[in-house]
């Protein structure tokens, strides 16, 4: 059976018995997509059950990154130089609205693949850029397209998948990258 265990950024896909009883064991099945697409870092991990036992076992580690974090010096060659449009999205480690919308920004960075590139950028590290472009609440979204900010793109606080996806669909199609 493939399962999920889950954090934020770090996803295991096995095929083993439970070592507890499956009633204390949260799982989602991954689709064949997901497997193709996560099939990279294969690492043994080792497990202990109550501190009873522990066992070896062969597992793909999965770390999903389809968003890539940048700072300022890569922001003028990875979103103002991009040929295609550039979805960037403020963050701080300490921020739990970022911690929320980062799975929803994650799976959307997949899901548009091409036609959109979206980077992160951590608000404590890069001072400069935060105030370059006044960014004051996180999360905070901003589009640029051809090195430009796009009028009307910048998006502050959480938000679901769903109204996110309607965000960005809306922002493409305004910029006739549908």
């Amino acid at each position: 059976m493939d399962c999920i265990v889950s954090s934020s950024t770090v996803l295991i896909r096995s095929h083993l018995t439970p070592i507890r009883p499956a009633s204390s064991v949260s799982a989602k099945p991954l689709s064949s997509a997901q497997v193709a697409s996560f099939a990279a870092n294969r690492h043994t991990l080792s497990f202990r059950s109550g501190g009873q036992r522990a066992r070896a076992l062969s597992a793909t580690v999965i770390r999903c990154g389809g968003i890539k974090e940048i700072g300022e010096s890569e922001f003028t060659s990875t979103v103002l130089e991009s040929d295609r449009p550039v979805l960037v999205n403020f963050v701080a480690s300490w921020c739990g609205p970022c911690k929320l919308v980062y799975p929803a920004t994650e799976a959307l960075s997949q899901e548009y693949g091409d036609r959109l590139t979206i980077v992160k950028i951590d608000h404590d590290a890069n001072p400069n850029l935060i105030a370059e472009y006044k960014v004051y609440g996180l999360p905070h979204f901003i589009l640029f397209k051809d090195g430009k900010e796009v009028a009307g793109s910048r998006k502050e606080g959480a938000i679901t998948k769903a109204k996110l996806k309607d965000y960005i669909d809306g922002l493409l199609t305004s910029i006739s990258v549908a």
